[in-house]
Order: C-alpha cells, then structure tokens, then sequence
C-alpha cells in the first residue's frame, strides 16, 4: 500500500516538473520573437509559405529565394531578381539565388562571370589574374581587351578600331587623318560620314507675264517659275542650284481696269506724296540750319 502511495507522488511531481519545463521553454520561444521582430518576412508579396521568425519559406512561382542575413540568422526573403553578387537558379520546387564565386562582382551562372572584383580581369566569362597573350588589361572595365592598333583608342580586336585618338575619323574599324571620296570628317562623332549632296523638286509652271505687278499696259515683261529644295547639302556636299528662274515676255497690250482715270488718279496720289517728302526735307534742312546759326552766334555776356 505504501509503495503505491510512493508510485502516485511520484507521477504527480514528474507531471508537475514537465509542465513547468515545457511552459518555460514556451515562454522563452515567445520571448526570443518578440526580441527578434522578423515578422516582416511574411509581408513580401512574393511569398508563398512565410514564418513569423523564419520570413519567406518558399516563393511564388516567378520568384526567387533570396537568405539576408540579419546578425546572427538569416532571414527568407522572395525577389523577383537576385542581387549583385548572386545568380538565380530556376528548379521546379524551389528557385534560390546563388553567390558568385569569390573572384566574381557579378555572375550569370556559378562558372560565368559578369563583371570581376578589383585585382581580376574578365575574358570568357572568367575573372584572371592575367590576361592571355595578345590581350592587355583594361582597368577601367576590369577585362582583358584586345592590344589596339597605335591609332585607336579603344578596338574590338587588332584590326578593328572603335573610337580612334584626337584628329583622327573613324571609318569602317579604321582610323583616318583624311577621310576618303564621298565621306567628310565629323569632330562631334570622331568619324567619316556620308556626304549628302542637295537634291531639289521638278520646276513649277510658268506665272502669268506681268511687269512691276500688272499684266495690262505694258508690252513687254518678265515670267518666273521655281522649285523646292528637298534636300539640303551637308558642309562638304554638292550646293544647290538655282531655284528660280525669269525670263523676259511679251504682253498682250490692252487697257487696264479703270482705264486712265484711274491712271491719273494714281498718278495724283504719287505726285502728292512726293511732294510732301520733298516739303518735309527742305523743312528739316532750314531746321538744321537755323540750328547751327544759333549755335555760330557768340553770347554777350553781362556787363559788372
């Protein structure tokens, strides 16, 4: 009887230990998500599956797997393209990004290198120390690029150029100090380009045979006719010709409309207003005259 007693305490204080123990390590698993505040993890809209403490556990189709690392864990977060650094991986259950290899400051793949650290030269998707021979290193880009030609100051390869030295044109990969036939020099674009020559239109009919505006009265005046310019020459192209021509005509003679009254009418009007600017001068001359009489003439001073 008394072993039994024993047996029951027993039970009953092993039950008592493990509920505290696992309240304990409840408490504490609370404790240490309220510190850590990750729970930003599952507001991605890329995430498929998310844990409060974990982020994104897996991604919506499209989507890559990208591990930020914050402290001493990492965090799951859905992008739609891997960061510098890393290259993307596209698997049917999962499409994780990737880190570049050491040598790497950008990749494609694991053994395809976009762009390479300080130190490393790309040729071929991979980043060298050296650079193989016929090849120089380029520090601006970090690669290893052809050894231009002496004339070229930045090439394809040996032979073909893609921007040439001051005072030099580029034409067809090769530089030159005097651009040849058909093509001139061009200093914004450091090249030979095309000459474009001045192409013009069909001629237009003659116009009516007139003289000083009239096409009665008089029995001889002038005809004209003209064509556009449709295309105008560059600085070393052909210039145009030109686009109008007169020529002289015969009128058929006949009386204008109004006939002479009009003529003197005219002729009235005109008389008049020569006259008035024949006035108008002669006016401004005795005013200048006077003026300079008035300014010749000494003025007499007071007597003290």
């Amino acid at each position: 009887m008394q072993l039994h007693l024993i047996s029951f305490v027993l039970i009953i204080l092993h039950c008592m230990d493990y509920t505290g123990c696992q309240q304990h390590s409840s408490s504490r698993h609370w404790q240490h998500k309220q510190i850590s505040g990750v729970s930003s993890g599952c507001q991605q809209g890329g995430c498929l599956t998310c844990s409060d403490y974990n982020g994104c556990l897996s991604c919506k189709p499209r989507f890559f797997m990208h591990l930020e690392r914050i402290g001493m864990k990492q965090i799951g977060v859905c992008v739609t393209s891997c960061p510098p650094g890393f290259y993307g991986t596209r698997f049917p259950e999962r499409s994780p990004c990737t880190k570049c290899r050491s040598e790497c400051d950008s990749c494609f793949a694991k053994n395809f290198c976009t762009r390479c650290r300080a130190g490393f030269y790309l040729h071929l998707g991979k980043c060298q120390e050296t650079c193989p021979e016929g090849l120089v290193r380029n520090e601006a880009q970090r690669e290893c690029a052809p050894k231009c030609p002496a004339d070229c100051e930045s090439c394809v390869n040996s032979e073909t150029c893609t921007r040439c030295r001051q005072g030099l044109y580029l034409l067809s990969g090769r530089c030159h100090h005097v651009c040849p036939d058909d093509f001139e020099p061009s200093d914004k674009l450091m090249e030979c380009t095309p000459q474009v020559h001045c192409e013009v239109g069909e001629w237009s009919e003659w116009s009516p045979c007139s003289r000083s505006g009239r096409t009665c009265r008089f029995k001889r005046g002038q005809e004209t006719r003209t064509r556009q310019v449709l295309r105008y020459p560059s600085p070393f192209g052909n210039p145009c010709p030109e686009i109008s021509e007169i020529k002289e005509c015969l009128v058929k003679r006949r009386k204008c409309p109004g006939g002479r009254r009009n003529e003197r009418k005219e002729q009235r009007i005109r008389n008049r207003k020569d006259k008035e600017t024949q006035n108008g001068r002669r006016e401004r001359k005795r005013e200048r005259e006077r003026e300079r009489d008035t300014a010749s003439t000494p003025s007499l001073l007071p007597l003290r």
